[in-house]
């Protein structure tokens, strides 16, 4: 079993930048894909982006194409988020999560791809 430590959340003010990093323990995640989600108050949660287990392919929401950039780093079991030009309704918890297939070659974007979670962290944009 993965366990999944998000950090690098906090306030921002619109227009800013984060980045969240997501460390995994309890085995390696080098052969998995992993991505991050993000739960609004009030809403459901959404996909943000996933990078698969080699890092060659990455893919977004089309809302933050152009503006978040995914990656890893697979000898520290770490996968990233930069996020940059936050808005105000991009205020939400972040998730990360992690894949069970080995060596998945889809494009991974449903929750249901994504087995294992991590307990989120708060990204505020202020205005």
């Amino acid at each position: 079993q993965v366990q999944l430590v998000e950090s690098g959340g906090g306030l921002v003010q619109a227009g800013g930048s984060l980045r969240l990093s997501c460390v995994a323990s309890g085995r390696t995640v080098s052969r998995y894909h992993m991505g991050w989600f993000r739960q609004a108050p009030g809403k459901e949660r959404e996909f943000v982006a996933s990078i698969k287990w080699s890092g060659s392919s990455t893919y977004y929401a089309d809302s933050v194409k152009g503006r978040f950039t995914i990656s890893r780093d697979n000898v520290k079991n770490t996968v990233y988020l930069q996020m940059s030009s936050l808005r105000t309704e991009e205020t939400a918890v972040y998730y990360c999560a992690a894949g069970a297939v080995q060596y998945y070659s889809g494009s991974a974007s449903r929750e249901s791809d994504f087995p294992s979670w991590g307990q989120g962290t708060q990204v505020t944009v202020s205005s």
